[in-house]
């Protein structure tokens, strides 16, 4: 997909205004990916949760499409508001940028809008990626936060989409041997969906629905 910076289109607001905005010095993008938004010790969290819930609502779709078209930072930030509002007309451009996994971090932001519009559609754009990346034992990129992501909404669905990836032996744990040998560590299936349970939860806590 090609990237467009949103000047190019008339929305060159969009960046500073909903992306680099910042919070104890750091901007909403950064505290977006690392999650400090979740700690109860940071001072900013009340106001930085405020302003997204905000920002969630006010955001017009012409300018979630214009951080939908450029970087990894504007991506993820874009996803993280459509996620918030759960805006599921997104459903289909999410997925398809989940699945071209083109830039770093933005993945999973998809995953936690994914998770947030919680249907079985959504578990089976989940369930697409995973066929398609947990084979790749060369690449590590989302496919723990997408297992996370189908492994709450399984719970939630009463579904069974994850079975066939985490059963012995199978995709997931070959995966896991595959990226272990390049250096990464890797977290157990309960661990990566308690991570999304967190996303989701505290999004859960703050949204008005």
């Amino acid at each position: 997909m090609p990237f467009q910076h949103p000047e190019t289109i008339g929305y060159g607001h969009v960046v500073e205004s909903y992306v680099t905005r910042t919070y104890g010095g750091l901007p909403r993008y950064l505290v977006l990916n690392g999650g400090r938004f979740l700690s109860p010790r940071w001072w900013h969290t009340t106001r930085f949760t405020r302003h997204l819930l905000n920002d969630a609502a006010a955001i017009t779709d012409e300018e979630l499409e214009a951080l939908l078209g450029y970087e990894w930072r504007s991506r993820l930030t874009a996803a993280w508001l459509i996620g918030v509002d759960r805006r599921e007309r997104f459903r289909e451009h999410i997925g398809d940028l989940l699945l071209a996994s083109e830039v770093c971090y933005s993945g999973s932001a998809y995953c936690f809008a994914l998770a947030r519009f919680g249907t079985h559609a959504d578990a089976g754009i989940l369930a697409t990626y995973l066929d398609r990346y947990l084979p790749r034992t060369d690449l590590h990129y989302d496919q723990p936060t997408a297992l996370g992501a189908l492994l709450r909404l399984d719970a939630h669905l009463d579904t069974h989409h994850a079975d066939r990836f985490t059963e012995p032996d199978g995709l997931w744990d070959e995966w896991v041997k595959g990226v272990g040998r390049l250096g990464y560590a890797s977290s157990t299936p309960a661990e990566l969906r308690r991570w999304t349970d967190l996303h989701c939860d505290f999004a859960n806590g703050w949204t008005r629905t």
